[in-house]
């Protein structure tokens, strides 16, 4: 049969979840490693939160030897990598990495959705099921820079969300139970979603100051987790502050540090030093992820678990998730252009340079495949566009309440988390209104609204009643019917709501805009060659490939190609 290209097949697979039947990749897959090739002791898999693709090479010569520059110049690397779904947030982008495919198949659509069944707004990882394994931790209410996690009721946690398999997945079912997978982040769904179903996850808890986990994986915690939260490593950074680590002369944001659009969180403030203040203040815990700390307090209970866990130190591979977390935060608070990011971005260097010293020592890098990527970019912030001549604003945050008062359908909708528009469907069915042109009159009533880019009805989706634009093809492949709301949203470039719950950020991310889907991707170590690629590739090409360098099949969502470059030895 004729196959087809490759965004339609793509999207016939996320929407239909189904395969195109006698179509062969040009990229050899035999499902085993390629000739030549052992299979690695241990894959690595690197996240960094809000890590946009050409953040690292803005800094690139002042990174030292060990980090960056170790997967620049002995690794593959991949200059046009992008996500291909319209909301890229935090979950969506972690969970496409794990799972090869688009969020119409692996259903983790945005950080929070509606649930339909209660008629309330849910978090992707919340499981009322499975409670943390750490009395007093509770729901983690205390960050100010993270409000999705507010909408959790419970402290519950678990991956049941996800739909599909994950690579860690299919590395269990391929080694018969006997590969060791874990995931490990400061944010409890970077750590989550890239343990899959069958691995075990560990998360920092702002609230308790410890890492923790949840009854899903364990029934106690392990003697050594106990042992390490012991040693309370957060609070050494008490009464101390973050402080730029060079001369701000050597950096390109030197003389920029206090610019009115960053946002300044208590006696943290805009400007360096950043006070961290006691360790039993309200926002102590909240000011570590807001700095350089948090992927420190990362790195070593990434480092304290590859020993005791003894990851590599068999002829079975095993699979270890590292999601740094703090250039996201940083990010939303300062904007990636700021002194702050560009310190954090020059510290993370050093804490990769750590991470893959202790690899080496413990595994050797020549037995560990290394891939770094990003669960998404983020936008530059409005106000510094218009320092360089943009004329662009935020979206004023009660725009939609605005609409909502103003149209004539605004009674029978439910809510609005972005980017989904939820119609009230009680309320549509006592008025005698169909559902589905209600949405479609939204949707073009949203459309004329000042900063929105494009609205379009799931029903449209649905039926295939849309223009074929890149953009569009994004948000089909963010639908997925039992989750996505009515309408979906899209603001202009470079345009976004910065209220989130009352906090005034400087930016964000969550849009199909290429800002938000650039993101890095480098393979290094175990065999791979170093090479620099040019070529278009997705995100979702990540976990079919990793499957395919361990001889594991692809997770049962994915849709993506393997990455020849890596699975072909020279």
């Amino acid at each position: 049969m004729t196959c087809p290209s490759v965004p339609i097949a793509r999207l016939a697979a996320s929407v239909a979840l189904i395969a195109a039947a006698g179509c062969r990749s040009s990229s050899p897959d035999d499902g085993v490693p390629r000739a030549g090739r052992t299979r690695p002791r241990l894959v690595l898999q690197v996240t960094v939160d809000q890590l946009r693709g050409d953040l690292p090479w803005r800094h690139a010569d002042r990174f030292g030897e060990g980090g960056f520059r170790y997967l620049m110049d002995r690794g593959t690397v991949y200059l046009d990598a992008h996500h291909g779904h319209a909301n890229t947030e935090t979950i969506v982008g972690h969970t496409t990495l794990a799972t090869g495919a688009d969020p119409a198949a692996h259903g983790m659509i945005a950080n929070v959705w509606l649930d339909r069944a209660s008629g309330e707004l849910t978090y992707n990882v919340e499981d009322a099921r499975y409670p943390l394994l750490l009395a007093g931790a509770g729901v983690d209410r205390s960050t100010e820079v993270d409000p999705t996690q507010r909408t959790a009721r419970s402290d519950g946690r678990s991956p049941a969300a996800i739909q599909v398999s994950t690579f860690g997945d299919e590395l269990m079912l391929f080694t018969g139970g006997r590969a060791k997978v874990f995931g490990v982040s400061i944010k409890d769904r970077g750590a989550i979603s890239m343990a899959g179903h069958s691995g075990k996850a560990f998360w920092f808890s702002k609230a308790a100051g410890r890492f923790v986990t949840s009854r899903f994986y364990y029934d106690a915690l392990p003697g050594w987790v106990d042992a390490w939260n012991d040693r309370r490593l957060p609070e050494a950074y008490a009464d101390t502050s973050w402080r730029l680590s060079g001369d701000a002369s050597t950096y390109v944001f030197g003389d920029r540090d206090d610019r009115p659009y960053e946002t300044s969180l208590g006696e943290f403030g805009r400007v360096f030093p950043h006070e961290y203040g006691p360790a039993d203040g309200r926002y102590f815990t909240t000011f570590l992820t807001l700095s350089p700390a948090g992927d420190e307090l990362t790195l070593e209970f990434a480092k304290a678990l590859i020993a005791n866990e003894g990851l590599g130190q068999d002829d079975v591979t095993d699979y270890l998730s590292v999601s740094f977390s703090s250039t996201d935060y940083v990010g939303h608070v300062f904007g990636p252009s700021s002194l702050e990011s560009e310190d954090n971005l020059l510290r993370l260097d050093r804490t990769l340079a750590e991470l893959f010293r202790h690899v080496d020592e413990t595994v050797g890098l020549d037995d560990t495949l290394i891939v770094l990527s990003a669960d998404h970019g983020g936008a530059e912030a409005p106000g510094y566009l218009t320092e360089l001549g943009f004329e662009v604003d935020y979206v004023p945050g009660d725009f939609f309440t605005s609409f909502e008062s103003e149209s004539a359908y605004g009674e029978v909708v439910d809510t609005f988390s972005h980017p989904y528009v939820y119609l009230d469907v009680a309320e549509l069915e006592e008025r005698g209104l169909d559902p589905d042109r209600v949405a479609r009159a939204l949707a073009d009533e949203l459309t004329k609204l000042d900063g929105v880019a494009l609205a379009i009805a799931s029903v449209d989706l649905r039926e295939g009643k849309f223009p074929h634009l890149r953009t569009v093809d994004s948000v089909l492949r963010n639908y997925s019917p039992g989750r996505s709301g009515d309408v979906y949203v899209v603001f202009e470039p470079h345009r976004y709501v910065n209220d989130f719950d009352g906090l005034t950020v400087a930016t964000t991310h969550g849009s199909p805009w290429r800002y938000d889907t650039y993101v890095p991707l480098f393979v290094a170590g175990a065999g791979v060659p170093a090479q620099r690629v040019a070529r278009r590739v997705e995100t979702v090409d990540v976990a079919p490939t990793l499957s395919s360098l361990v001889g594991a099949k692809p997770p049962s969502g994915s849709v993506g190609e393997l990455l020849r470059e890596v699975v072909t030895p020279r």
